[in-house]
């Protein structure tokens, strides 16, 4: 656990399954591990402390259920048939994949279903799961399969399975959730290197836009250069957030202010964090900036202190620093967050030209990119401007 440190549950991070076990309910010994591959990842302890919740009460069955064990997270679709062949007149089961606490499980929840409903099948063709005690063949079978499937799910993403008269198909679909809108003022964020995208693999429009992406230029401007029509440039870059590959991040200017959100603690106590901040942060790779500088910076921005401020009170040139890059990492990595000004107004006596634009609705940064003004006239404008104040979010 201690290379995944830095993950925490809801990160959104997915993870390898670490164990797959079969469970029953036992007609004298109650619930119990029938298989277990690989063995003992599920001690004893550990499930007899949820063992109610993974053979639970017949409201229950047929749900996928989500149980999470001091550092694991156990994924089930409890089972039961009813067969007057069974001591109880009915047969209980849940097939299990185990992950490390902080993993995304959402992904695999049709695929414990499909295969609960493969060895459902098994059980009715053939007695598979319910004569594993008496059936060692059909145990050695179990074990198998349950490997297969371990192997191929984390090494390709999808299993094929055949057994007697039926064959199934797995395939993890990664489930994602919808992206955030993507306005003109947003400035898109690779997350991963752009060395790495290839032209063949993205249509027309995405290939002439990923050239422009580069951490400063924001949507309207990107969709200027590109010679692209803007709806389709938001269309690729929504596309590219969903699949995780890029970010949406505010536009950078001297005149923003952000402020550190309780994350920021991450920073003090995660080694590999703090490692990919200082190379991330650094302004030159040859000398690295030291943490506590950095956490310094993070600590010290806050409202009403802009970056043109931070940069006076700070040298970041002699602390190795780039204030963009500082600002980038901080913002992708929830360190810190940024703290918008919208224009409204206070009084309706007045109507000026930028007066229908002051609902404090709209950000500054939408507005310059809206109406075509830099920043600094916007907000000198609004300062000079009795009818009109700035809302901090």
């Amino acid at each position: 656990m201690e290379k995944n440190s830095r993950y925490f549950e809801g990160c959104g991070r997915e993870g390898p399954i670490n164990c797959i076990f079969l469970t029953e309910f036992h007609h004298t010994a109650g619930p119990k591990i029938t298989c277990q591959v690989p063995e003992d990842v599920i001690a004893k302890d550990k499930f007899e402390a949820v063992s109610v919740y993974i053979i639970p009460k017949a409201q229950l069955q047929r749900s996928t259920l989500t149980i999470t064990v001091r550092d694991l997270k156990i994924l089930g679709f409890p089972v039961r048939i009813d067969n007057k062949k069974y001591a109880r007149n009915a047969f209980y089961f849940n097939l299990c994949f185990v992950f490390d606490v902080w993993a995304r499980t959402v992904q695999y929840e049709p695929l414990v279903k499909k295969l609960s409903d493969y060895l459902t099948a098994m059980e009715m063709e053939s007695n598979f799961l319910s004569q594993q005690e008496q059936n060692s063949k059909n145990r050695e079978c179990l074990v198998t399969l349950l490997y297969q499937v371990l192997h191929d799910l984390n090494s390709y993403k999808m299993c094929t399975l055949s057994g007697g008269t039926m064959t199934t198909h797995l395939k993890v679909v990664r489930v994602c959730s919808d992206p955030i809108q993507v306005l003109d003022h947003h400035v898109p964020v690779f997350l991963e290197t752009n060395a790495l995208f290839r032209s063949d693999q993205w249509d027309l429009t995405t290939q002439q836009v990923l050239p422009y992406i580069d951490g400063t230029n924001h949507v309207a401007k990107i969709a200027s250069e590109a010679d692209v029509e803007n709806n389709l440039v938001k269309s690729c870059l929504q596309n590219l957030v969903y699949y995780g590959l890029v970010s949406m991040v505010p536009i950078f200017q001297y005149s923003n202010m952000y402020t550190a959100t309780p994350k920021l603690r991450r920073l003090a106590l995660d080694k590999r964090l703090h490692e990919e901040c200082l190379r991330s942060v650094a302004k030159s790779g040859r000398q690295l900036p030291y943490l506590r500088d950095v956490f310094r910076l993070y600590a010290s921005m806050t409202h009403g202190v802009t970056m043109s401020d931070l940069c006076a009170r700070y040298n970041l040139a002699q602390l190795r620093v780039d204030e963009r890059k500082l600002v980038q990492f901080g913002v992708l990595e929830g360190l810190i967050r940024r703290v918008e000004r919208f224009p409204v107004l206070v009084t309706e006596s007045c109507q000026g030209p930028l007066h229908p634009h002051f609902t404090g609705l709209h950000s500054v940064d939408e507005l310059c990119c809206v109406l075509g003004l830099k920043a600094q006239n916007l907000l000198d404008q609004v300062d000079r401007d009795p009818a009109a104040v700035f809302i901090w979010k």
